[in-house]
């Protein structure tokens, strides 16, 4: 069999590669899907009269109108609610909301000033070297205060025990804590700073997050193939075995799947090794059916004595529903007899230190025989889902010119 695009995996990044092709008249392509539907991480399902996203919280973020004019191509504007972003930290018997620099201020005043003086004496504020170890970063940028009670236990129940192993390469956009500012916003009882992201964001009125990429799906026909697992991705002749053996060539491969599932073949050995180095979290999400007293969509638990790393509250971004889902990585979790439970093997990449040359020396082989790596997994980079969408229509874009 040989096509012209073959695309793997259908999430958001391989529907939208798929779709932006044969909208722009490229009928020539299969996309290939190992589970039995679409969507990826993005799924979602019915539960307790509502539905709940099996792979974590996921949202359409407003701030790439291209993407949610793709989108809304399939899902047309009028069946999504629209929503300001309410997310919050719990930490010893405080909530403040999310992020934790930019709301000391909610704090009783005699925590605010132990916050205040660690800020003042953060690294980046008394001219100190920037250090190249995770740990000592995260002190050097928040102070020591932020970094114990919240950023290292959070990060060490998402990614595990040696933070260390993790580079400091994607650290770099979080803002500068000015004391100043951080003053004044104690002062003036508000917060300051830039907002995070999902800060405005779409959810379907009706439907999980699940729907739009299920439409998607469906916009696809016979170019969709579900339930094919890709064994093999022969890197030179740009071809891929499946589990039943039938193989597939292809005029370019779009792979949006993790590099680690599957087997590479005529790659350069150290092409392969750094595929098998490349490393993840898995999570588990669990429906919980008692409601929760609070407006927040999503509240975050650096608390280490809770398995889990967050929860996400149904009712405050659909509305009628009850419960809420616990969402935690799979290392770290104790399972509740009869709860409701579904698991993502490939959750987040891990941005260990050798991370960027190992992607990299796979995407710059794989890019020079035809083969492309895009989106969460195909660059093996934590990118939401609006996020891989643009990155799918920029890559679709540059195979069409």
């Amino acid at each position: 069999m040989k096509v012209k695009y073959l695309i793997l995996g259908a999430g958001p990044t391989g529907l939208s590669v798929a779709n932006y092709l044969l909208n722009n008249g490229e009928k020539d392509l299969l996309l290939l899907e190992a589970e039995g539907e679409v969507g990826g991480l993005c799924r979602s399902k019915d539960i307790d009269g509502a539905p709940l996203d099996i792979g974590g919280g996921h949202f359409l973020d407003v701030r790439r109108p291209e993407v949610c004019e793709f989108l809304f191509g399939f899902m047309p504007r009028d069946e999504w609610d629209s929503y300001e972003r309410d997310s919050r930290i719990r930490f010893k018997t405080f909530e403040l909301h999310h992020p934790f620099e930019a709301n000391i201020w909610e704090l009783p005043e005699d925590e605010q000033q132990k916050f205040l003086d660690s800020i003042s004496e953060a690294g980046c504020n008394t001219g100190a070297k920037k250090p190249e170890k995770f740990i000592d970063w995260i002190t050097w940028k928040l102070g020591d205060k932020i970094a114990e009670e919240y950023m290292l236990p959070y990060n060490r129940k998402m990614f595990g025990d040696n933070l260390n192993d993790l580079g400091i390469y994607w650290l770099d956009k979080l803002p500068d804590v000015s004391y100043e500012e951080t003053l004044e916003s104690c002062r003036q009882k508000k917060a300051f700073g830039k907002q995070p992201g999902h800060a405005q964001f779409f959810y379907p009125k009706k439907y999980g997050y699940g729907e739009i990429w299920l439409r998607m799906g469906d916009a696809l026909g016979n170019a969709l193939k579900t339930s094919e697992k890709v064994k093999e991705l022969n890197l030179t002749d740009r071809s891929v075995r499946l589990g039943d053996g039938t193989q597939i060539e292809a005029e370019f491969i779009i792979t949006t799947i993790p590099w680690s599932s599957i087997e590479l073949k005529n790659a350069p050995q150290e092409v392969a090794d750094a595929a098998k180095s490349l490393r993840h979290t898995s999570i588990e999400v669990t429906y919980h059916e008692e409601d929760m007293d609070t407006d927040a969509q999503w509240i975050y638990f650096p608390d280490e004595d809770k398995d889990y790393h967050r929860i996400l509250v149904r009712k405050n971004f659909f509305p009628g529903a009850k419960g809420y889902w616990t969402e935690t990585r799979s290392e770290r979790y104790r399972q509740a007899q009869g709860s409701i439970n579904f698991t993502s093997e490939y959750a987040y990449p891990i941005n260990t230190l050798d991370k960027p040359n190992q992607i990299g020396c796979i995407l710059r082989f794989a890019k020079e025989n035809g083969v492309y790596g895009v989106g969460r997994w195909g660059e093996h980079t934590h990118y939401n889902s609006d996020a891989s969408v643009q990155l799918a229509m920029n890559l679709a874009k540059e195979l069409l010119s």
